[in-house]
């Protein structure tokens, strides 16, 4: 009975120190001084909570949107697991002058979060030429559009698009545990002169997405939320590239990666042949466009011990340690962080030798992921506390190295630790077997009797208690009826 109180004990508590992490949602708002060719940001960050759901970013006038990015951010304190996720609207200044962002709200996850807005002052202007957005003159209402060519029906014809869309790739040929990041655009030449519109995108992307998400692979979603005509040029010819998909790709073994054919259905306008003042000048239709399948080779990993289980990428160490002189069985912390490009959710802790000299507990792990520019990067931090109980002096690299494959110099590379303790005192050794002795009552096991003892002299006794319940049940029954 004790055993389940406890356990339910501790079940309560764990679920009320769950709780201890509740969800919280901030806005960060970018600096009050930028020059005209610097961006300015408005960052939603959601900490302790998948970020499901939010609102358009607020539009500023004086400013333009570019285009959104995403971090997160994870921490195991103490067995304590913390997250966090943000998402980042960029914005360019469209001239020179003193902006006032007014204050705005923004439902995240179906909270209402606030800002009291800002004034960024816009530093000196520098010239710059923006590009035509062929989807602009879409979204213009027509006045007249309401009203019919009283002389008849207009006739309207289909003008041939000058757009395409394509699915792009990185990298060719990868290493298994490599990233590849892929992005499914549309593309509209800058002379283009049919107008299209996109149609019902975020349902059409749903569908997309299931077919161009390969199997064998882990992904990092750079989580496009707003769509934004930037200039691109392709074989000399300029174009307005709308993105609307972007992530990497980590394949899990060696197959090759394949993302097919996928279509995307466009309203596409007919026009009038002979267009009037007071007519109406298009007539809505539809196209479907669709992209060309490609295959991206993946290859084995160099033969190497550890072949299976290391990361790859392009990583470094950082490392610090807050005492370099202890005394034996007194504690010290060591950081071991690894930081770069490459898929950092598989990146793992070292694996310390088993070993005489330190006690080292499982580490505290602080994991941050960056997506931005088609790039994935971050770092996955490692705090160990460990308590020395030999002295000497003591290479911490004998004991933290960390092995990965870089696909850059196609080797296999090791992180180790340059980090040299000094361990003064007395040796500890003899405390640390004595706290594993069992104690008095297991010593004298050995020389316990261990003959077998019949139990049937003890039989009277449980039918003489067996009697005497019933006697106190006959009891209560014959008060109860007399009552």
């Amino acid at each position: 009975m004790k055993i389940r109180l406890r356990f339910l004990y501790a079940t309560v508590m764990l679920l009320f120190s769950s709780q201890l992490f509740a969800q919280e949602i901030s806005i960060q708002l970018g600096p009050k001084e930028i020059g005209e060719n610097q961006a300015w940001t408005i960052t939603l960050t959601v900490s302790n909570e998948r970020l499901k759901t939010y609102d358009n970013f607020p539009e500023i006038k004086g400013f333009q949107m570019r285009g959104t990015s995403s971090s997160s951010s994870t921490q195991i304190i103490n067995g304590q697991v913390s997250s966090s996720q943000s998402i980042t609207m960029t914005y360019v200044p469209l001239g020179q002058g003193t902006v006032s962002i007014p204050g705005f709200t923004i439902t995240v996850n179906g909270k209402k979060v606030s800002s009291k807005g800002t004034v960024v002052k816009v530093g000196p202007p520098v010239q710059r030429q923006r590009s035509r957005d062929p989807f602009r003159s879409l979204f213009d209402h027509d006045p007249f559009d309401n009203f019919r060519n009283r002389g008849g029906e207009t006739e309207f014809i289909d003008v041939d698009e000058d757009a395409f869309l394509a699915l792009t790739t990185n990298k060719s040929e990868i290493y298994v545990g490599e990233g590849v990041t892929a992005s499914l655009s549309f593309y509209v030449a800058e002379n283009n002169q049919a107008p299209l519109q996109f149609h019902e995108l975020g349902k059409q992307l749903s569908s997309i997405l299931k077919d161009v998400r390969p199997e064998n692979c882990w992904e990092e979603n750079f989580n496009i939320e707003n769509i934004n005509g930037e200039s691109v040029e392709i074989k000399r010819k300029r174009y307005t590239q709308y993105k609307i998909y972007q992530g990497t790709f980590y394949p899990l073994n060696a197959e090759d990666i394949t993302f097919p054919r996928v279509g995307l259905k466009m309203i596409k306008f007919k026009v009038a042949k002979n267009p009037s003042f007071f007519g109406q000048n298009r007539k809505e239709d539809f196209k479907t466009f669709y992209s060309k399948p490609r295959k991206v080779k993946v290859k084995e990993l160099p033969e190497h011990p550890l072949k299976d289980l290391v990361a790859v990428g392009d990583y470094h160490l950082d490392e610090n340690i807050n005492a370099k002189s202890v005394e034996t069985g007194q504690s010290f912390s060591y950081n071991f962080n690894v930081y770069g490009e490459g898929n950092v959710s598989a990146v793992n802790k070292p694996q310390i030798p088993d070993n005489e000299n330190f006690d080292f507990y499982e580490p505290n792990i602080t994991q941050n992921i960056n997506r931005r520019v088609g790039r994935v990067s971050g770092s996955k931090a490692f705090g160990y506390y460990g308590i020395p109980k030999e002295p000497g002096t003591y290479n911490l690299g004998d004991y933290f190295q960390w092995v990965f494959f870089n696909p850059q110099t196609e080797k296999y590379d090791t992180l180790k630790s340059t980090q040299v303790i000094n361990v003064t005192g007395e040796s500890k050794k003899n405390e640390s077997i004595q706290s594993n002795d069992l104690g008095s009552f297991y010593d004298q096991i050995e020389f316990a009797d261990n003959t077998l003892v019949k139990t049937d002299r003890f039989e009277w006794i449980q039918l003489f208690v067996n009697l005497l319940i019933l006697a106190m049940l006959v009891t209560s029954a014959v008060i109860l009826i007399k009552k």
